[in-house]
């Protein structure tokens, strides 16, 4: 069995986190090597690698996740400027942490391309 990744951790209690939002469903908290003003993560707490590794049963779940992004956008007042949200799938997309994870960032004006 694999070791559980630090996203489970942090949604088990087991690594504290500085959290914004949470219900049965996900959990959201500012990232610790922030890239922007705000950057914020939101995790299903269902242990999902990846976009890749969603199904069809995970459609309302995907589908609440961007609605709290929507909400966390708002409380943080990012909406009226602007934000991104990214999700990176597989290491050549950049994804370090194999459990399905949004970065909400904003807070300034951010570049295109982004990396």
């Amino acid at each position: 069995m694999s070791e559980p990744t630090i996203f489970k951790r942090i949604i088990n209690g087991e690594i504290p986190a500085n959290v914004v939002y949470e219900d049965e469903q996900c959990l959201a908290f500012h990232d610790v090597a922030p890239q922007a003003p705000v950057h914020i993560l939101v995790i299903p707490k269902k242990e999902i690698a990846s976009i890749d590794d969603l199904s069809a049963e995970d459609e309302q779940l995907v589908g609440h996740l961007f609605l709290v992004i929507q909400q966390i956008a708002r409380e943080q007042g990012l909406a009226e400027n602007g934000y991104r949200v990214i999700c990176n799938c597989g290491e050549g997309g950049g994804q370090t942490v194999f459990h399905l994870h949004y970065h909400l960032m904003g807070g300034r004006n951010l570049k295109w391309p982004p990396g």
